[in-house]
């Protein structure tokens, strides 16, 4: 059996490529030639590896046709907070491309399986003080920002494709290899989110687990399924996230506090919130790193460099809430469309 996998470098890619090759399927990457791409690539064992363009169809086309896979797992996008100020580039890349890798899949002479990765973004702010229960597949898709709104274009594409298919919302993907050298626009994205927002988390090993499943397992054909951590330890507040990820790895009280989301507001919030994973989990049986084990691997992982870290908490502080977006920012209340437009670009739906 053999496995293309689009946006194979990237955080969730390179988990995905190396589970399903320890599973000794010849899995064959592909992504964008670039040097932190290339980089990525001499880190891998046991794959294959070749740099095609998404928004080339040709090129596409080439690709799928010389693989020949059995199945597709399609990761490859411009996610939040980067597509915001390069929409465009989103467009081509998060809905052109996958209509490009569509078209090329169907013309093979035996059709493969589809994986694709969405997001919860399609459902739009979640104000938590609000909103009734948790979602699911069957809640309305309401996307309100750009990535929300061409994650659910590209779903319907699939949807509408004759392949075999399997979409996969995905929620807070972390990964307990934490690391401190993180893009400025995400460090500024993630201070604006609302500190009491609901968010599932779930471990990106978790996540490769989920999508390898889906490529072999007929229960997944046809079906939008919810990607999460399990519902007893891994449902969080955006908040505390952060906060117990810094203390594992040693940094209490290294962080900005950040701000609540408006309790009488159900547009100032972002698309995050708890999810009905049951269904996801019994078809694909992904769910094997709690919220408490992921922190022991930080903790362990962080090791002899505690010490260094808690001694550097008060300067992370510092650091952060100097480039927090509401430094200086006026009210209580996060506002995290507006700062986005004042730093990120245009969040709204194209």
């Amino acid at each position: 059996m053999t496995v293309l996998v689009t946006g194979a470098f990237g955080l969730v890619g390179s988990a995905t490529v190396r589970q399903i090759a320890s599973e000794g399927r010849r899995v064959v990457a592909t992504d964008l030639d670039v040097p932190a791409n290339r980089k990525a690539a001499a880190e891998l064992s046991g794959v294959e590896v070749r740099y095609a363009d998404l928004t080339d169809p040709a090129a596409i086309e080439r690709l799928v046709a010389e693989v020949a896979p059995t199945a597709i797992v399609h990761l490859a996008a411009v996610i939040a907070p980067f597509c915001y100020g390069r929409r465009a580039l989103a467009r081509k890349v998060n809905v052109g491309g996958t209509a490009n890798l569509l078209a090329a899949a169907a013309k093979l002479p035996t059709p493969p399986r589809f994986a694709h990765a969405s997001s919860i973004a399609v459902y739009g702010p979640r104000n938590p003080y609000t909103v009734t229960g948790v979602l699911s597949a069957d809640t309305p898709a309401t996307p309100a920002d750009l990535y929300g709104s061409q994650k659910l274009a590209a779903e319907e594409l699939v949807r509408s494709s004759d392949l075999d298919w399997s979409v996969l919302r995905l929620g807070g993907v972390i990964s307990v290899g934490i690391s401190l050298k993180q893009p400025e626009e995400m460090l500024y994205f993630e201070s604006l989110l609302p500190t009491d927002g609901r968010l599932q988390t779930v471990d990106v090993r978790d996540v490769a687990s989920a999508f390898s499943a889906a490529t072999v397992r007929d229960g997944a054909i046809g079906k939008i399924l919810l990607i999460g951590g399990d519902n007893t330890t891994h449902r969080k507040l955006q908040g505390t996230v952060a906060e117990e990820v810094a203390e594992a790895m040693g940094m209490t009280g290294g962080l900005s506090p950040g701000r609540p989301g408006n309790p009488d507001s159900d547009v100032d919030w972002f698309a995050t919130d708890w999810m009905d994973t049951a269904e996801a989990q019994e078809i694909l049986g992904f769910q094997n790193h709690g919220w408490p084990q992921m922190l022991a691997e930080v903790r362990a992982l962080t090791g002899t460099k505690r010490p260094l870290f808690k001694l550097a908490g008060p300067v992370a502080r510092a650091f952060l809430a100097r480039r927090s977006a509401y430094y200086r920012w006026p009210g209580k209340y996060a506002d995290p469309w507006t700062a986005i437009r004042a730093r990120l670009g245009d969040p709204a739906p194209d």
